[in-house]
């Protein structure tokens, strides 16, 4: 594969504000043999008006809203590129993304996911703090996330690029990942392949009150991501049982869905010094220092028993 067609697919709902500068940062890019398909998932905005004005570059697409799942995989039946690189509509990437992604693949012929770091960014475009995610991950993963109920320091969807073969082998996304595609992708693909990392942040992610991210989880997000990580590991588990793969996932390994428990229930001591040595040991983080930190952390912040949770501490 010594020039390996990409397809660039750029999901959007409702981000007409936004897409242009997506759209334009994929037809920057350097690389000659790569398509650019943007699918929209039934806006209401002014997203068909800015799309109208970029037909004659990219392939647009439009469907009914059905969330973000089906929005990917209707872009990928309609790419033809042995490498697929996603893109949300809010975000962007650097000048070099796509060479940098295609060189990494051709080096690594066994790998399934290559990814990058991003930097995020205020809804101005301004810089928010360090790029994500600190710690990088490389190679086979799959012991690491069996240990840990499939968390590791992931990737966020803008920052990721398949190998349209594993892409093949682990078949669409389930649509019931209508918001976080990403959770599929960075759970499933690490047992199909080897993971590459690239230090250097490719991309920009915007930080806006309507994306997954939050500096603060309040009671509701926390409720959000409790069932968000049920539903990665009931769908990993049904992945890896229908492929004959080894290993199930239990959420008792699953360190953040512990401690997101703790932080609604409230918690005394006895649970403090219990999930702080547990994030001692957590596999999901490689990092000494940062696994040190969270168990500290953890064990400082908690709520007390009966304590309502309004807004908690910082999030992951």
């Amino acid at each position: 594969m010594e020039r390996p067609t990409i397809s660039v697919l750029i999901n959007n709902y409702n981000y007409g504000c936004f897409l242009p500068r997506a759209i334009d940062s994929a037809l920057r890019q350097k690389a000659s043999d790569a398509e650019i398909i943007v699918i929209d998932d039934g806006s209401s905005d002014q997203s068909r008006s800015v799309l109208e004005g970029y037909e004659k570059r990219v392939k647009v697409l439009f469907q009914e809203n059905q969330g973000q799942a089906a929005a990917i995989n209707a872009a990928v039946k309609a790419s033809s590129g042995d490498i697929l690189c996603f893109l949300d509509a809010d975000d962007w990437w650097a000048p070099g993304k796509l060479s940098a992604t295609a060189a990494a693949f051709q080096s690594n012929p066994h790998a399934s996911l290559v990814y990058h770091r991003l930097q995020p960014t205020q809804t101005d475009g301004s810089i928010a703090f360090k790029p994500i995610p600190r710690t990088l991950c490389s190679g086979d993963l799959s012991l690491r996330l069996a240990r840990s109920a499939g968390w590791w320091p992931f990737p966020l969807t803008s920052a990721i690029a398949v190998r349209r073969s594993a892409w093949k082998a682990a078949g669409d996304i389930p649509e019931q990942f209508h918001i976080s595609a990403d959770a599929w992708l960075t759970g499933i693909y690490p047992f199909l392949g080897d993971v590459v990392a690239l230090s250097d942040s490719l991309g920009f992610y915007r930080i806006h009150n309507n994306n997954w991210y939050r500096p603060v989880d309040d009671a509701a997000m926390l409720r959000k991501r409790l069932a968000h990580w049920r539903t990665v590991v009931d769908a990993t588990n049904q992945f890896l049982s229908a492929h004959g793969l080894d290993g199930r996932l239990r959420l008792t390994d699953h360190f953040p869905y512990r401690v997101a428990s703790a932080r609604l229930e409230g918690a005394d001591a006895r649970t403090r010094f219990r999930l702080a040595a547990e994030g001692l040991f957590f596999a999901g983080e490689p990092n000494l220092l940062r696994r040190m930190r969270e168990a500290l952390r953890t064990a400082r912040d908690l709520p007390r028993r009966g304590q309502a949770v309004s807004l908690s501490e910082s999030a992951r």
